[in-house]
């Protein structure tokens, strides 16, 4: 546990370093295009409360920024907004984030690739404990741990688990993700998941969930599956549907 939170800590450290050169360099350089990613989603909840969210990010380069607002029906709403910076060092492939939302919560991460075709993969995330309403389903503060693979053409697999490792919760995700380029622009993931740890009563809980994702073109659908969403007492099912220009 300690030597993976060192390891990301040192990629982390590259990362800043590297971070500070580009910025330097931005000024001497032309703005690239930016693209845009749009994301209006609809969850349906086994307790009745029903939720909307809507997301737009832009993209360039390196560079992410993006908002969200999420509504449900009991009048619970949270504004967020986040920037994510990827940097690719060759044999180190990362992605920083920052997030905030309405009710003063912050959050920061780092998920890095370590590899090859063929990489080991190292996360660690921390937030300042204020309550946000987590759309990944994944824990917040918590570590990444997992191996994954692109040598199979036009594949790419990987096996990682998400645990909490701030809160003694014991609250982990572990996910196989499975993605194919089934022809030009066109692209199918699946994403399964198995978690455990303690809901919000301290009581132990297992679930699964499931997620497709098929991408034509610009356009883009999912629909999800979700058991003890959040570690809560709630089955969420999401549909999405969104483009990109």
């Amino acid at each position: 546990m300690r030597a993976s939170i060192f390891l990301v800590g040192l990629c982390f450290f590259r990362c800043a370093i590297a971070l500070a050169a580009d910025s330097a360099e931005a000024f001497n350089s032309v703005p690239t295009i930016i693209s845009y990613k749009f994301t209006p989603s609809y969850y349906q909840s086994s307790n009745g409360n029903d939720a909307l969210d809507v997301n737009i990010r832009a993209n360039s380069d390196k560079h992410t920024i993006w908002l969200g607002e999420y509504r449900d029906h009991d009048g619970f709403h949270q504004s967020r907004a986040g920037y994510e910076y990827k940097l690719d060092l060759g044999f180190t492939r990362s992605v920083l984030s920052a997030q905030a939302a309405s009710g003063g919560f912050l959050g920061g991460s780092i998920t890095t690739e370590i590899g090859g075709d063929t990489f080991a993969i190292l996360g660690f995330a921390r937030t300042n404990l204020h309550d946000y309403y987590n759309l990944n389903f994944d824990p917040n503060d918590a570590i990444t741990i997992g191996i994954g693979t692109r040598a199979l053409p036009d594949t790419e697999l990987s096996l990682f688990q998400v645990r909490d490792d701030r809160l003694g919760t014991g609250q982990q995700i572990s996910h196989l993700l499975w993605r194919y380029k089934t022809a030009d622009e066109q692209r199918l993931s699946i994403d399964g998941s198995y978690k455990a740890g303690l809901d919000r009563d301290y009581l132990k809980v297992n679930g699964y969930g499931l997620t497709l994702d098929y991408d034509y073109h610009q356009y883009f659908a999912k629909i999800g599956y979700d058991q003890y969403s959040n570690f809560s007492n709630n089955t969420l099912t999401r549909f999405s549907l969104g483009m990109r220009f």
